[in-house]
């Protein structure tokens, strides 16, 4: 279906992730933005969650081996097909020969690219997402290079209208559910963890400064930049399971929220949780930039969630009258 002619480094195959292995140290995997890929494969009439690519390194060069259906979401790439300017958050069929060009985004971080039916890449404990660290899944779990080759897996065709279909972005169609401070900074909402009260003194400075994405941050971890926290005691923890969304404090008191590839344990104290429906927006937020960590419930979490939910259900009943949509998720 596409073979690789020029890729950034750390580009990969993603879906939704491998739960069910992290009692064993597998961890989740998946993509960063498990959204995106989400609304991508709805664009295609897939399940939403077959495997994409996951590009977050740029430019990005590719060309098309056989005819077919593709979806472009996340990242504003200013895609090019042919020289042609795509729309974000579209898919629109392509024919053999034909090259895909993706350029630094103008906003986002990462981009994802579909094809009806998902990539075709051997399912290892359930799912064809890269696992860079542990070296399995996706192509054998390396990142994309060039001359790489990938199939989709068989589908039955797929008529999209020749210069394609979208959506708009999720921060414009649900801008109320997922906002923005005036400055631009990204507002997380996050449930106190189980040593919130270990930070007592300095949990104000958590919650009300804005913090800086460090420059060491990747797919395990955003480390954040501010006044440290200092715990008001030493703390010897035994280490305890770990999931995306978790915020950890390490001895230099520069928070770390846990991501898709993050650890299955670890001992460092936990201040927060980033609610999961929230961290898709990570996912979308560059090195430099600024969030804000705000205090939520579980109430708080679920009624968000129906909002996302809700959201989906609406996009499958629009796409439906174009794509023939599985009744599976």
């Amino acid at each position: 279906m596409i073979e690789i002619l020029a890729t950034g480094a750390l580009n990969t195959v993603q879906d939704l992730g491998r739960e069910g292995y992290r009692d064993i140290g597998v961890s989740l995997s998946g993509a960063m933005d498990p959204l995106a890929l989400r609304i991508g494969n709805l664009l295609l009439g897939n399940a939403q969650g077959c495997a994409a690519l996951e590009l977050q390194t740029f430019p990005v060069t590719l060309a098309f081996t056989t005819d077919g259906c593709i979806s472009l979401t996340g990242a504003d790439c200013r895609a090019r097909l042919d020289g042609r300017l795509l729309p974000p958050w579209w898919a629109l069929p392509v024919k053999a020969g034909q090259r895909l060009e993706l350029g630094y985004p103008r906003s986002g971080a990462r981009a994802y690219l579909g094809v009806r039916g998902g990539f075709d890449v051997p399912l290892v404990l359930g799912s064809r997402s890269t696992a860079l660290r542990g070296h399995f899944g996706g192509l054998g779990g390396r990142p994309l290079q060039r001359g790489d080759r990938l199939a989709a897996l068989p589908a039955p065709a797929l008529s999209l209208p020749k210069e394609g279909l979208g959506v708009a972005p999720p921060e414009v169609a649900l801008g109320g559910l997922f906002p923005r401070l005036d400055d631009g900074t990204l507002l997380l909402r996050a449930i106190p963890a189980g040593e919130h009260d270990l930070f007592e003194a300095v949990a104000e400075g958590f919650w009300n400064q804005t913090w800086k994405i460090s420059a060491q941050s990747d797919r395990t971890g955003f480390r954040l930049s501010g006044t440290p926290l200092v715990a008001k005691r030493p703390m010897e923890m035994r280490s305890y399971g770990l999931m995306p969304g978790i915020v950890q404090v390490p001895p230099a008191g520069e928070p770390i929220i846990q991501l898709s590839d993050a650890n299955t344990a670890g001992g460092y104290p936990k201040v927060a949780g980033v609610i999961e429906v929230d961290l898709w927006r990570l996912g979308q937020a560059r090195i430099g930039s600024g969030i804000r960590l705000q205090p939520a419930d579980t109430g708080v979490a679920l009624d968000v969630e129906q909002g996302l939910d809700d959201y989906l259900s609406g996009l499958r009943r629009q796409l439906g009258r174009y794509v023939d949509l599985p009744l599976s998720a």
